[in-house]
This record gives structure tokens, sequence and C-alpha cells, in this order.
């Protein structure tokens, strides 16, 4: 397997976990549950990660397909930009969702701004 399909793997989860993430924590934040919204901000983590994997590969994946008929140096300019604002959201979320993790763990009165700094950070990312 090379980087080009590497990529393909590992690209989908960012977006798939954002959205799943966004879900699972308006439900701990209705339900006001810190397991639901810490179970949230390790799956916000997760992507982030993944992102990251996606970003490292995604060069090799440019010069695979590149030169394709079908797939202009236009059109995946466009996609390499899309990703790279995905990805830089999805590592401040990842901050902000160790945060929220970490207080909730301590109970800390501030955790419920941290949840509604990650729900305004998650639906940037999702939309």
């Amino acid at each position: 397997m090379n980087e080009a399909h590497l990529h393909l793997v590992v690209n989908h989860f960012p977006i798939i976990g954002t959205i799943l993430g966004l879900g699972i924590l308006v439900s701990g934040m209705i339900l006001k549950s810190n397991p639901v919204k810490n179970t949230a901000y390790a799956l916000f983590i997760v992507s982030a990660v993944f992102a990251a994997f996606s970003m490292g590969t995604g060069e090799e994946a440019e010069e695979a397909v590149e030169d394709m008929a079908t797939v202009g140096k236009k059109i995946i300019h466009q996609h390499e930009e899309m990703a790279e604002k995905l990805a830089i959201l999805l590592y401040v979320l990842a901050v902000i969702s160790i945060g929220g993790i970490y207080l909730n763990i301590k109970n800390h009165a501030k955790s419920k701004w941290v949840s509604y700094a990650a729900l305004i950070c998650a639906i940037v990312g999702v939309f």
C-alpha cells in the first residue's frame, strides 16, 4: 500500500468523526452527561490525529491523480485548501477537547464553557 492508498483510507475519518462527535456532544450537553461529552471529545481528538495522517499522505495522493484527465490541478488545489482549513480547525478542536476532558475529570465549573467552545468549533467544521 502506498501513500496515495493510505490517503484514501484515512481521509474520510476526520469528516465522519467530526459529524459523529458533534451529535454525541449535543447529546451529552442535553443529557448533562460528562462521560458522553468525554466520548465526543475523544472522537474529536482521534479525528484530528487522522487529519494529520491525511495531510501527511496528501502530497503523494496528489501526485498520483493530478495528471488524470478527469481530475484537474484546479480541483486538487481546491481540495487541498479545504483540507488544510479543516485540519487546522480539527487541531484546535482537539486542544479544546483535551481541555474539556481534563476539566470534566476535575469537575471544574468552566467545563460547560469548554463544551460550548467545542460545539461551535465542531459546527464550523461540519459546515
